[in-house]
């Protein structure tokens, strides 16, 4: 599938939201005369990583959600635990977060060639765009002027939406961050790509609730395939399900499987409970290109919400 390249036109009029700081706003050429090389490194360095692990476009676009949904876009997530803090990472929903090292390695090329120049959070931003562009998705131009943030809680985590979200909890916790419901939609396709232990959905597969053992609204032989990876008393640590049917290649494949009652995580199917949600579905499942569309817009749009962030940090495990 050929890469659609997302014309600069397409995002130049996106407004500004509530939560996107009007100080040091963001700017497409940001780096154009103090870093031209920034953005060919960390492609190489995504490339490179990719070469060797599948996995690596899957985590870097979570990394770079999971980082804007707490505190903004400002690199917290990348931050250790140090002393009695127990930081992002380290809180339940990210502890199967990985491939840090990805960012690491990326940081460490581009400080020997723009020292004390660029964040962090602006290389993850970079990095999860190539993730999606070298799986087969989308290109675009990603605004860029991040600062690093120096606070890192473990317990802000609980602020993530989670698996089992129903509609009206997705919806808030997106419009509390400035993201419509077609941002909801389209950002849901990021489950194009990746995988999910059996704990983020064996609610849907066992005891569903008091008079079914299995969520009514999955496909029945998807159901008993996700049963058979995933039995009652699962005692094997990397047993789960990809995300979708073709987990490598960015792909509107989600939504189809979503309308034939095969998706994994109860906030996926909660998408087709309200009439707006469901015919955005149906229209992504239709449409690769309107997928490709919305989805860049939604990225920029949740890329860019305000972190609050004040340095650049040399090393992004630690504040400077």
């Amino acid at each position: 599938m050929a890469a659609a390249f997302v014309a600069l036109a397409l995002v130049l009029a996106l407004v500004i939201f509530p939560m996107a700081s009007p100080v040091g706003a963001l700017s497409f050429n940001y780096y154009d005369h103090t870093c031209p090389q920034l953005e060919s490194t960390v492609t190489s360095a995504v490339k490179k990583a990719m070469m060797n692990d599948k996995t690596v476009p899957a985590a870097l676009l979570r990394m770079h959600f999971h980082d804007c949904f707490i505190r903004g876009c400002d690199g917290s997530v990348l931050l250790e635990s140090e002393g009695k803090n127990k930081a992002e990472k380290d809180g339940p929903p990210n502890i199967s977060l990985h491939a840090f090292y990805v960012i690491d390695n990326a940081k460490k090329a581009v400080e020997a060639e723009c020292p004390g120049l660029v964040s962090c959070a602006d290389i993850l931003a970079l990095a999860a765009r190539d993730a999606i562009a070298l799986s087969g998705g989308p290109n675009w131009d990603v605004p860029k002027g991040r600062k690093d943030g120096r606070i890192s809680k473990a317990s802000d985590t609980r602020q993530l939406p989670g698996p089992n979200f129903n509609i009206s909890q997705l919806q808030q916790s997106f419009s509390q961050r400035g993201l419509s419901l077609e941002d909801l939609v389209a950002l849901s396709g990021g489950h194009s790509l990746g995988f999910s232990h059996c704990s983020s959905f064996q609610n849907r597969i066992h005891n569903f609730n008091s008079s079914l053992d299995i969520d009514p609204t999955l496909n029945p032989s998807f159901a008993a395939s996700l049963r058979n990876a995933c039995p009652m008393h699962n005692k094997v640590k990397n047993a789960g399900a990809t995300l979708d049917s073709s987990t490598t290649i960015f792909d509107n494949a989600y939504y189809k499987l979503l309308l034939q009652g095969k998706s994994l995580f109860s906030s996926d199917q909660s998408l087709l409970t309200t009439p707006k949600t469901s015919a955005l579905v149906s229209k992504f499942a239709s449409s690769q290109q309107e997928f490709e569309k919305a989805f860049v817009k939604s990225m920029i749009k949740m890329s860019s919400i305000s972190g609050g962030g004040q340095e650049i940090r040399l090393d992004c495990k630690v504040v400077n």
